[in-house]
């Protein structure tokens, strides 16, 4: 895919010229300290502290942007918003960094701060960040701080007494610090699958090749059970999940041109990297109707190692085979709803935020990707405050550079009733990311015939009858972030976010896993490798669905368009199909195996309702906080 290039244009370059001109100035007259933007542990409140820390620190210290994060922001908002006389003329990952690499000045400013301090410095060739380890004293000495050991929710951290901070020229110049707090952070796959992470799963085979073709009226449980029916009404089974030919026919009906993303690179991360990936993509794509990738379309940028990999994450671990259910769900959701597009996996070394993070430093340098989905999260409306501007600096320099970024909204719903208060999921909620929430979706032999916001409560069969047995199971993300502002484009849209915070989701596609996507994939069962099919969901589902069609709309226009955000409210969703909750079911019956593989362990059955569970989430005519605009279709596309 041929990326415009950007000319020189003066309103932007002003903007930068200005605010580089300005620095100077705002270090004539700086405060005693700068501190370092959310460089205070958010956990210190109720955490126990034990004494001093010993020992040896290992920080990386973030460089801002060569004019700052405004400056940034003004290019990536002017490349990104229909109107700008900018509108969609991109900067090359050189002219990125021509323009934005922090100065070479500033680079020896820090690097002298931070080694005259004792600290050992390596910095990174792009000027993003320096690397600093020592010993703790010398830690100490740089940032301002004293380091300690503390106790908080059953780990045990070194981490600073209160904000780090620069020296008083340097105010401005570093926008995050990471390392110095040694509480772990880690994010998730946003996938709901009905069996240990590590374990192998199969569907039980009583369920609907289509949503609706299979119910207890037509097809008898496994075991003779009597199903009853859910106050008054026979419910369908489940789907068995819906395949590549189902999707495409539900949400690019009426395409024309023979669009299938040819030319258009769709990016994926995730941590590690499943080493039987491919060969499950074109296993799956074969069985069930589709064409496997041809030489060259499927391509993976790795690291060279990997770490935390096992499944304890109270001992810093990750669970790497875990996420290759992650990676095999958006390989084969995106080769669906494009066959053509190349996709080019970028695997973390790790779950932990600063390796997903350098993923993003991968892309935007390589520069081959226009679209990047991403099916993971943290819990709340920030993973690690500290890291909150080194994500924001990756985004606006995808924008910038015409890369557009999805996140899946979340599994959760407002997150109340993990979290105690409604809240959104991040980086979900960054203003310069498109967030895709979740739908509960009915799709027959004649598309898509059925759609409602996805917030499932659980029903299971007692003496008879269905009895409540969750309130609230899952959901997709969504709602107002209690501490990220909503977004001009948003405002503009009309948007009223009762708090002032940035509303999410923007938009949604198929997420529940009662109606989720069939996947195939090597999996262990009973310590043996097998491949194997199996019903699979989550908002994971929903964003590389979203990246999918999208890669049919950049076809279409020849080019990305950086930040999708502006130009999706500036039309006010124009394209996409407002859910209402309109020919779907209240619910579907799950038949599952009760050990997951096989009928050895009999059969458990449940209802999941469709937007039955009760939440802060609405869904209403319009943009609305459980799908947002709506789920895309044909008319996103051209």
């Amino acid at each position: 895919m041929r990326r415009k290039v950007l000319g020189v244009t003066l309103a932007v370059l002003a903007t930068v010229a200005a605010s580089l001109a300005g620095a100077g100035a705002a270090n004539a007259a700086p405060p005693p300290k700068a501190p370092i933007p959310n460089s205070t542990p958010g956990w210190l409140s109720h955490a126990t502290k034990a004494g001093p820390a010993n020992g040896a620190v290992s920080a990386r210290v973030y460089l801002a942007p060569a004019g700052g994060m405004d400056a940034l922001a003004a290019v990536a908002s002017a490349v990104s918003t229909p109107g700008s006389a900018q509108y969609r003329e991109f900067l090359t990952a050189s002219q990125y960094h021509a323009t934005f690499d922090a100065s070479a000045a500033t680079v020896a400013a820090v690097t002298g701060w931070l080694q005259g301090a004792g600290l050992k410095t390596t910095v990174d060739p792009s000027h993003r960040y320096v690397d600093v380890t020592g010993g703790v004293g010398n830690a100490n000495k740089a940032f301002g701080v004293t380091i300690s050991t503390y106790s908080h929710d059953g780990l045990t951290v070194h981490a600073p007494d209160g904000a780090a901070s620069t020296p008083d020229s340097l105010a401005g110049s570093v926008i995050a610090v990471d390392g110095l707090d040694t509480t772990p952070s880690f994010v998730d796959p946003q996938t709901q699958k009905p069996a240990p992470p590590d374990g192998g799963f199969r569907n039980a085979p009583t369920c609907g090749t289509t949503y609706g073709s299979a119910n207890p009226d037509n097809l008898a449980t496994p075991d003779g059970t009597v199903l009853p029916q859910l106050d008054g009404k026979t419910l369908p089974y489940s789907p068995c999940g819906y395949t590549g030919p189902q999707l495409r026919n539900a949400y690019e009906a009426g395409l024309t041109g023979g669009l299938d993303g040819t030319g258009v690179t769709v990016a994926i991360t995730d941590a590690y990297a499943s080493p039987t990936i491919e060969a499950d993509a074109n296993k799956y794509a074969t069985d069930t109707g589709d064409k496997p990738f041809t030489a060259g379309q499927f391509s993976q940028n790795l690291p060279n190692a990997y770490t935390n990999v096992n499944s304890n994450k109270s001992n810093h671990q990750c669970g790497m085979a875990g996420w290759y259910g992650e990676e095999t769900l958006d390989v084969e959701a995106v080769h669906a709803m494009a066959p053509g597009a190349n996709i080019r996996y970028y695997a973390g070394k790790s779950c932990m935020d600063p390796d997903l993070l350098d993923t993003f430093t991968r892309i935007n340098d390589e520069n081959v990707a226009n679209i990047v989905t991403n099916s993971w999260g943290g819990t709340g409306d920030v993973v690690k405050p500290a890291l909150f501007l080194a994500y924001q600096a990756a985004f606006l320099q995808g924008a910038a550079q015409g890369i557009s970024y999805v996140f899946s909204s979340g599994d959760n719903g407002d997150e109340a009733t993990r979290l105690a208060t409604p809240q959104t999921d991040y980086p979900a909620s960054d203003p310069y990311v498109t967030a895709v929430g979740g739908t509960s979706t009915a799709i027959t032999a004649a598309g898509l015939t059925g759609e409602t916001g996805w917030q499932t409560s659980k029903y299971v069969l007692k003496d008879g009858a269905w009895t409540l047995s969750t309130s609230f199971l899952y959901g997709g993300g969504g709602g107002y972030s209690s501490n990220i502002a909503e977004p001009q484009y948003q405002k503009d849209a009309g948007i009223i976010s009762p708090n002032g915070g940035r509303a999410v989701p923007d938009v949604s596609m198929d997420g529940d896993p009662t109606t989720g996507m069939l996947v195939g994939q090597t999996q262990t069962f009973t310590g043996k490798a097998a491949y194997d099919t199996y019903r699979i969901g989550g908002t994971s589902l929903a964003s590389p669905l979203f990246a999918g069609i999208t890669a049919l709309k950049i076809q279409a226009s020849g080019a990305g368009f950086g930040l999708l955000n502006p130009l999706i409210y500036s039309t006010h969703g124009q394209g996409f199909t407002d859910v209402t909750g309109a020919g779907i079911d209240a619910g579907a019956i799950r038949v599952d195996f009760v050990n997951g593989l096989d009928a050895s362990g009999g059969y458990v059955y449940s209802v999941r309702t469709f937007n039955g569970a009760t939440t802060t989430q609405t869904v209403g005519p319009g943009w609305d906080t459980e799908t947002g605009w709506g789920s895309a279709r044909a008319g996103w596309v051209q």
